[in-house]
């Protein structure tokens, strides 16, 4: 029984040695594309805005901050086109009707504005980026706990990536989710080298074509 025990325990400190190496790789391979001013970003056609939850038919906090850095950016023509990627799989769950309205809302104008149906997972969300948009350089916002692992996804997929932190004010559950995402990335790692395909695909969407906004969807 000890013998398995000490397998266990030197699997155990293998696989921590593992997560934290990565993570530190990651990291410092992706900090430099982070920008926390609108002072001296950037310039990009695209901006990819990551789904984060949503309280009915409002953004969640962690949601509405992304949405209004998007905005943000787009109004001082940083960017000029959006990419809104989040979950649309079950009737009763609607990132992305949420997220198109209040852009909507905002002053966006909806034909600078697209929608990944299918974004599940930030490696979903850049692997379709650049097989079904076709997009080869992007602006990424979110939190900032999260542009590491997705900007390393995004470079590793072939998408000349930045991002630009969200971050506004405290967040319920922060310290949870900072931490979580050491596994993310680890998984993420994983993703990249295997070239991981997302469940979902489809028909390729021109971003600089036609929007794929829905009209009717307006409210």
């Amino acid at each position: 029984m000890k013998k398995y025990f000490k397998i266990l325990f030197y699997l155990s400190i293998i696989g921590l040695i593992s997560i934290i190496a990565v993570n530190w790789y990651v990291k410092s391979s992706t900090k430099n594309q982070i920008y926390y001013s609108i002072k001296k970003f950037p310039k990009n056609d695209i901006g990819i805005i990551f789904g984060a939850g949503i309280n009915g038919d409002q953004p969640s906090k962690y949601l509405k901050d992304r949405l209004d850095a998007g905005i943000l950016l787009y109004k001082a023509k940083r960017i000029n086109k959006i990419l809104l990627s989040g979950d649309n799989g079950r009737n009763e769950y609607d990132e992305l009707t949420v997220m198109k309205n209040y852009c909507y809302r905002n002053g966006v104008d909806t034909t600078k504005i697209f929608i990944d149906y299918a974004g599940f997972d930030t490696y979903s969300t850049m692997y379709r980026a650049k097989h079904i948009f076709k997009i080869r350089k992007a602006t990424l916002i979110s939190q900032k706990y999260h542009l590491n692992r997705a900007i390393y996804i995004g470079k590793s997929l072939g998408i000349k990536s930045v991002g630009f932190s969200a971050n506004k004010g405290e967040y319920r559950g922060y310290t949870y989710v900072t931490f979580r995402e050491y596994i993310s990335i680890f998984k993420s790692f994983f993703d990249v080298l295997r070239n991981r395909e997302p469940h979902f695909l489809g028909h390729p969407i021109n971003i600089n074509g036609p929007s794929n906004y829905s009209k009717d969807d307006k409210r």
